[in-house]
């Protein structure tokens, strides 16, 4: 250890010969072992909420989705899914029709969004999970059928035992509108309800109806075009390696997209929440910093003997500054590693015991705590800030210890 970093050591964990400086040094430790504990937990609790919210829509999002580039379908959507298939990794490709369309039931309606899926759709998903009325079955000897997300099944007032059929409407794509007959228009079609599913996410519990494949290509005049190819992967395979392939097999008329960039907007809405809250706390940071330099004013001031001694034993101007400099970095850095610590060990407490818990009724709630996940490079840009402000405040001391120096 250098003498100037003995020294700084040495003035930092001794008594001061002022009572104040003693209490203005530790408040210039806590208020950066606060701050930087407070960035730790707050991101890794926006961590835990991404996490738990991606992982709620990858219960029904398809690993990957292949759409077209230009326009809203893909045309000949079987050659496509055989050429697909061919790709090392991919376990199974299938075709879905999505669409606007109008239900009634009763005396009911809404505007919903319908997604045609062939009748084992549920195997390429966790849509099993998530359903909490009635069950998965889009076709039997007798009838069609459809799952409902809560959200058309509450407005709408049906459930999957109910005799009554839903009717559904869609407007003709192609041909001309007889303005005698309105109704000639549209296309229309039934189906029973066998279940209702609720993913307590809007963008799917809203207004999502999954209906077999051939009716929604009825509805919407498709005979072989998709709106979109799903595919699963095989177990153990490289998404990255898998969408490649698809990506080189298809050519840039076609779209390869991850669950992440499925839910590209509210990924973006999470993170720009979670940075905003960061740039909040490193200001409350840069703010706590002001205490470490007051403290090392007061030190300054008050080791003027101890400065005078050094300068009498021929110690240079600069290496006396690198003393105070040091010590301002001892400061921060205490301060730093005090922080992550007490903030991993907080998390972890959060993660094992659910300390802090959400208002609300639980039933209704997909979690009770708040979720917590910590990840090593939010720990690593928190201690980049800090040792940038640590930095800040070793310039200021110098620059103090100069002026001081010259007098």
């Amino acid at each position: 250890m250098s003498l100037p970093l003995k020294i700084a050591w040495r003035y930092l964990v001794s008594k001061k010969g002022h009572q104040a400086v003693n209490i203005i040094s530790i408040v210039a430790v806590c208020g950066v072992v606060v701050a930087t504990a407070a960035l730790i937990c707050v991101l890794s609790v926006f961590n835990g909420f991404r996490g738990l919210i991606m992982g709620r829509l990858a219960m029904l999002d398809p690993q990957v989705a292949i759409t077209a580039t230009v326009g809203k379908a893909i045309n000949d959507a079987d050659s496509v899914i055989t050429a697909v298939s061919a790709v090392p990794g991919v376990e199974r490709a299938v075709p879905v029709v999505e669409d606007q369309a109008l239900a009634i039931y009763a005396q009911m309606q809404m505007p919903v969004r319908l997604k045609g899926v062939p009748d084992d759709y549920n195997t390429m998903n966790l849509m099993d999970s998530v359903i909490v009325d009635g069950e998965w079955r889009l076709h039997d000897q007798v009838s069609s059928y459809g799952v409902l997300g809560a959200g058309p099944a509450v407005r709408l007032m049906v459930r999957p035992e109910f005799l009554g059929m839903v009717r559904l409407y869609a407007p003709q794509r192609q041909g001309h509108v007889n303005i005698a007959n309105p109704m000639g228009a549209f296309r229309a079609d039934s189906l029973f309800v066998s279940g209702i599913f609720q993913l307590q996410q809007n963008s799917y519990d809203a207004n999502l109806i999954y209906v077999p494949l051939d009716m929604a290509r009825e509805l919407f005049d498709y005979d072989t075009q998709a709106t979109q190819i799903e595919v699963k992967l095989a177990p153990g395979a490289s998404e990255q390696q898998v969408m490649r392939g698809i990506s080189q097999t298809l050519g840039g008329s076609y779209q390869v997209k991850n669950r992440l960039m499925q839910q590209l907007e509210a990924y973006r809405l999470v993170n720009i929440e979670k940075w905003m809250a960061f740039l909040l706390l490193a200001f409350i940071l840069v703010i706590a910093t002001f205490n470490v330099i007051s403290t090392l004013s007061l030190l300054i001031i008050e080791k003027d003997d101890s400065i005078a001694t050094l300068r009498a034993l021929g110690a240079h101007d600069s290496l006396i500054s690198r003393i105070f400099v040091l010590q301002g970095w001892l400061i921060t850095l205490v301060g730093a590693i005090t922080g992550v610590v007490i903030g991993l060990i907080l998390c972890l407490c959060q993660q094992q015991f659910g300390l802090l818990r959400l208002s609300g009724d639980p039933a209704n709630m997909i979690v009770s705590a708040y979720p917590v996940e910590v990840q090593w490079m939010d720990v690593l840009i928190t201690l980049a800030l800090v040792a940038a402000v640590g930095l800040l405040t070793s310039m200021v001391t110098a620059l103090i210890m100069r002026r001081r120096l010259r007098n």
